[in-house]
């Protein structure tokens, strides 16, 4: 007997030391290696925002606009018509259908075909007019400054609502691209000021811009407006729209 407890306190002593073994083991853990190599690519996401800077050119705000209306659009380069594989309605298809090579215009797609003095070869083609000499200018800083996908948080006036001062301006940024004499998108102008303030007086141009339900969202395919440039343009209906 004696030695039948002999070997049973033996195996117990075993039992127990691979017992606490076990649980020793099973609470330890390594520390997990952080991966510190991973450099994000500005390029995929957007840059927060910012007091706008004069001196600075913000695609959200300044260049992602103008493509929009002068060149995102059905027949050019949106997504389903997609002309000479060009697309233009977001940040990376811009970059990179319009072989945008950050601080340097003269190698950019894109700026060479807004500035070609050919015709057949110009965006937006004969007979959509072509964009502005300042908004080349725009362009060409963005590119400049490195092609960011940044924007910026401007000091809006909603107390601004002069149509020369605040409402022509937004509407020429944001929407004459698509709706001028050539291109009358909807059948509807605002190209110039009786265009504009007709549409404003049967109520579908801030219809348009809020989004409201039953009515095509504007700009079509871009970012909505901020309501600070909305409640510009309802006052300015409400104080009769003038041209002033």
């Amino acid at each position: 007997m004696l030695i039948v407890s002999l070997i049973n306190t033996r195996r117990y002593s075993i039992l127990l030391v691979l017992v606490i073994l076990f649980s020793l083991g099973s609470c330890k853990h390594e520390p997990e290696e952080m991966n510190t190599n991973v450099i994000p690519n500005p390029n995929d996401s957007i840059i927060n925002g910012v007091s706008c800077d004069p001196d600075s050119v913000y695609f959200q705000n300044d260049v992602f606009p103008i493509l929009i209306s002068g060149c995102a659009k059905s027949g050019c380069h949106d997504a389903a018509s997609a002309e000479e594989d060009v697309i233009l309605t977001s940040f990376q298809s811009i970059i990179n259908t319009g072989e945008i090579v950050p601080g340097d215009p003269s190698e950019s797609k894109l700026y060479e075909a807004i500035t070609e003095n050919d015709p057949e070869k110009r965006m937006p083609p004969p007979p959509n007019a072509p964009l502005t000499t300042e908004q080349i200018l725009i362009i060409r800083k963005w590119i400049e400054q490195g092609a960011k996908n940044n924007y910026c948080t401007s000091e809006c006036d909603t107390n601004n609502f002069r149509f020369q001062t605040a409402i022509r301006p937004m509407i020429n940024t944001n929407c004459k691209g698509c709706h001028n004499a050539i291109q009358a998108s909807g059948g509807i102008r605002l190209d110039d000021y009786n265009s504009v303030k007709a549409v404003a007086e049967n109520g579908k141009l801030i219809a348009t811009i809020k989004h409201d339900p039953g009515y095509s969202p504007m700009p079509k395919g871009g970012n909505k407006l901020s309501d600070c440039k909305i409640t510009q343009v309802r006052k300015w209906i409400a104080d009769g729209a003038p041209d002033n």
